[in-house]
């Protein structure tokens, strides 16, 4: 009953090199991933985390995508308008750098260029080799609709972000001030708190002496591992209740270098248990000394200029770097004599930048500012009221902690590339922001600063979607339906996008149809971490770092994904190794096969004019539609919850311990008998096929689009229904019976391993007790899977295996004579039995051991006393087997 014209649709094996790319541009082609913003369908959308411009995907990225690939498809075969709009972030300090090393190599920079020269040289830069991401996501089988990619400098979102700073500016949410900011040196601006990686740093903590060199004299000793900054200090700190130091509160000491005094200040900052329990205080280049700074009011004294050079002390020291000065200024101390303590080595948490690979300087700078306060409320408000949900609701906790005490944001970069600020200076000092509509006086000189990447990333959700117009896609897709990403960036954009979603969604200008729509998204998924198969992160300094793109080009991008997304669940990290890759593809090859065998065996899908009656149909065709109802309902489950781990693992073991491993088997049986029950079999084969491939395809897109068009014929599995349940009642006793058979298949398996046998060598047996339980129609099915045959009339059995069921116990005698080298089973026999006893020994002196027991934890010592076990039974068995092979 094979069917060569459908298995002949099939390549003879699965190659993805050969197939992935030709499949994604069909795809694109036949427009399946474009959205239309007029359909009657319920939407669903989401919008890309923008990757940056300057970038290519890692193993994070491809987590991403796999996952939001996987949420998208599915919706659209749910009968869904789905819309995955995709889009570039222009990066605007990495975009920067990556041009002026470009303009240094041809012995210029953009100060020799001018601003508009510099510019038009970044977009030049953009259109040549800014696309390297999109092909990137191609392979990866992104179905994102390519007619709306979206890039944070395009003209649309320039006028959302200016939009949004003049409403911003006007309500006194955005202010000039000057304030202690991230510095990078090498960049000459300020960066943002996710631009700041912190890493170990070996130092040296350095004890000195402010004050009188004569101990009857007011004096005291500070610490500290930048010496340069003392340079700048301005008072030394005490804890008020520290009875050390009661005397000094208030008193002037010399600085050593400088014709000035700094005074004595209680703050309860000081932790009287640390070191000498004083502080040195630098207000202008220390985040925690600027607040002390702040409420003692105390002078804030800038001693470097924008490349950390010493600048303006009046000292020696003007002129070096940072790093020379800090030396420098620890050999003048020693000269003095005021080194109190040998210098010792000191490791410790230093702030780099990640673009530049720089320690950071905390500086004194003036700079535009964020009032987060009621922003970051309203961000908080969304999820305590429920209009935004957390997956896991775990990172609640954190996301309040982070939110309920947000400090003001600084948003101005000293840079060109970006989103220049729209505030203008007048001729006689005024102070104006205009808006993108409106008009500016002649002479006035707009703010040569740029905003932070993150600030038209923020409104990303709404400004890809054409805000602040009044769109389709607007009252179509916004708010979005999820945000996927990684929870290690949950404080810093998917907080600034909550709070720039609640504030436009208050107000009163175009964009928005339903003012109600006050959030960005309704849920956000947070995974974890990509880990390497040992457990720790990945990264190019440990050399542990996977591209995605060299396992999609090694094993597909169905591997890629399947792995990825097998491990995904909500905040939890995910490990994988070559391993993992090899076992996806591993699956995608063993769902080929079996395709193709089943096809080979007459596998079709049920037509208009096909009806299953389910009481004519087999035990083993009414248990395997019963689990595939089982399992798709936990796909369900899992996909709506995220917890893609579950849906995956629940895919895997059905397609292959239950449909591959056994109902294959038992179905070509059936098959072989012919007639109307053979019939029926095949479409059952062919409605378990079809339905897992449609439930795999959205995370195995490639290779069940090949499989599912031969096996039905079908334009595309991409547009295809998602697989329902069929809605019969749970077949309980059909599952019981297949159990039955599986416990009773695998002992005789067993045994035939145990004696020796081949695995394709049929013996002769007699089987009783099959009709008791219920499984007299299996008895074909038993045969072919334990490889055993009808017993003729002089048949002698030599061995009797029993095996106790569900209701009772079957036995089946086998006749194994003429097929054992005995004497090469009793030597095997011994041997193993050896083995056996000397663990049995072992085991039992360990758990009669008290000195043991008291220590060892209770999974120790289960785990032994379940290996004891099963040395006992082993030793039984052998035992056995030596007495009926004569030992």
């Amino acid at each position: 009953m094979s069917n060569p014209e459908l298995s002949n649709a099939l390549p003879k094996t699965w190659d993805p090199s050969e197939h992935e790319s030709a499949l994604y541009q069909g795809w694109v082609d036949a427009g399946y991933f474009r959205a239309d913003a007029s359909s009657d369908k319920p939407g669903y959308s989401i919008v890309l985390p923008p990757p940056n411009v300057t970038g290519s995907l890692h193993m994070g990225h491809a987590l991403d995508h796999t996952l939001m690939d996987t949420l998208t498809r599915r919706k659209r075969m749910q009968g869904f308008e789905v819309l995955w709009l995709p889009g570039m972030d222009h990066a605007g300090i990495a975009t920067q750098t990556i041009v002026e090393k470009q303009l240094a190599d041809e012995g210029t920079s953009r100060h020799d260029l001018g601003r508009e020269k510099f510019i038009e040289r970044v977009w030049q830069w953009k259109a040549e080799s800014g696309g390297t991401i999109q092909g990137q996501m191609r392979r990866l089988g992104d179905g994102v609709d390519w007619d709306r990619d979206r890039f944070t400098m395009d003209d649309g979102l320039s006028r959302a972000v200016h939009t949004v700073f003049k409403k911003m500016y006007d309500d006194g949410l955005i202010y000039r001030a000057e304030r202690l900011v991230n510095w990078s040196p090498a960049q000459q601006t300020a960066i943002s708190d996710i631009e700041v990686k912190y890493q170990d740093v070996a130092g040296e903590l350095v004890s000195f002496r402010y004050g009188s060199m004569d101990d009857a004299q007011p004096h005291i000793v500070v610490a500290t591992t930048r010496m340069e900054t003392m340079l700048g200090d301005t008072a030394i700190a005490v804890h008020p209740d520290d009875a050390r130091y009661a005397d000094l509160i208030g008193v002037e000491l010399d600085h050593p270098f400088l014709d000035r005094t700094i005074p004595v200040v209680a703050d309860d900052y000081v932790d009287p248990e640390f070191g000498s329990g004083a502080v040195k205080i630098t207000p202008a280049h220390d985040p925690n000394d600027f607040a002390i700074g702040q409420r003692h009011k105390l002078p804030m004294i800038t001693i470097m200029d924008k490349t950390a050079v010493i600048e303006g002390t009046g000292t020696q020291f003007d002129g070096l770097d940072r790093f020379a000065a800090r030396v420098a200024v620890r050999e003048a101390l020693a000269e003095q004599g005021r080194i109190v303590k040998e210098v010792r080595p000191y490791v410790h948490s230093v702030g780099h930048s990640e673009r530049a690979g720089e320690p950071v300087e905390p500086r004194l700078s003036m700079q535009w500012w964020v009032d987060v306060r009621s922003l970051a409320a309203a961000a908080g408000d969304a999820v305590r009221g429920g209009d935004t949900v957390i997956h896991p609701k775990s990172q609640e906790p954190r996301w309040f902690a982070w939110v309920d005490d947000m400090h003001d944001w600084t948003i101005s970069r000293q840079l060109w590339w970006g989103h220049r600020i729209p505030v203008w200076y007048g001729p006689d000092g005024q102070i104006e922001c205009f808006g993108p509509d409106e008009s500016v006086p002649e002479g006035w000189e707009r703010d040569p600063d740029v905003l932070d990447t993150w600030f038209s990333s923020g409104l990303w959700p709404f400004s890809t979607m054409g805000w602040p117009e009044q769109t389709p896609e607007l009252d179509k897709f916004y708010p979005t339906s999820v945000l996927v990403t990684g929870y290690d960036i949950l404080f810093f954009w998917v907080a600034r996008m909550m709070m720039f979603g609640t504030y436009v969604g208050g107000l009163d200008i175009a964009g928005l149809k339903d003012r109600s729509a006050r959030v960005p998204f309704t849920d956000v998924f947070l995974h974890g971490l990509v880990r390497d198969e040992h457990g720790s992160k990945m990264s190019k300094s440990k050399g542990n770092g996977i591209d995605p793109l060299d396992w999609v080009e090694r094993f597909g991008a169905d591997a890629l994904r399947f792995t990825l997304a097998r491990g995904a669940n909500p905040g939890s990290d995910i490990s994988v190794g070559e391993s993992h890759a090899q076992s996806s593809r591993n699956f995608a090859t063993k769902l080929f096969n079996a395709t193709k065998f089943a096809l080979m065996n007459g596998a079709r899908v049920p037509s208009s004019d096909d009806v299953l009656d389910v009481e004519k149909l087999t035990i083993s065709d009414r248990w395997i539609l019963g689990r595939l109802d089982e399992v798709l309902a936990d796909v369900d489950t899992g996909f709506e919850t995220y917890e893609f781990s579950k849906a995956c693992e629940a895919l895997y073991h059905f397609a292959w311990d239950e449909v591959c491993d056994w109902y294959l088997e038992l179905s070509k049986v059936q098959v072989a008998e012919g007639g109307e029950r053979a019939e029926r079999t095949a479409l059952v084969l062919g409605t378990v096929l079809d339905k897992l491939l449609r439930a795999l395809s959205p995370v195995m897109p490639f290779v069940t689009e090949v499989l599912w068009k031969a096996l039905t014929g079908g334009e595309s599995v991409v547009i295809a229904h998602w697989p329902a349940s069929s809605e019969q009642p749970a077949d309980s006793a059909a599952a019981q019976r297949i159990d039955d058979l599986q416990k009773l298949v695998t002992e005789v398996r067993r045994f035939r391993s145990d004696q020796g046998l081949k695995p394709g060598q049929r013996v002769a047996a007699v089987v009783d007790g099959l009709d008791e339980l219920g499984l007299a129609e299996l008895r074909g099915q038993l045969d072919s899977l334990a490889r055993l045959e009808a017993a003729d009339d002089g048949f002698t059995a030599t061995a009797t295996i029993e095996v106790r069921l569900s209701t009772g116990t079957a036995s089946v005698a086998i006749d194994t004579s003429g097929t054992v080298d005995v004497d090469a089973e009793r030597k095997r026999a011994a041997k193993d039995l050896a083995a056996a006893e000397k663990e049995l020994a072992g085991t039992t002196g360990k758990l009669g051991n008290e000195q043991f027991l008291s220590k060892a934890p209770d999974a120790v010592v289960e785990k032994i006393k379940a290996r004891r076990d099963l040395a006992e039974a082993d030793v039984a068995r052998l035992k056995a087997k030596l007495e009926a092979l004569g030992s």
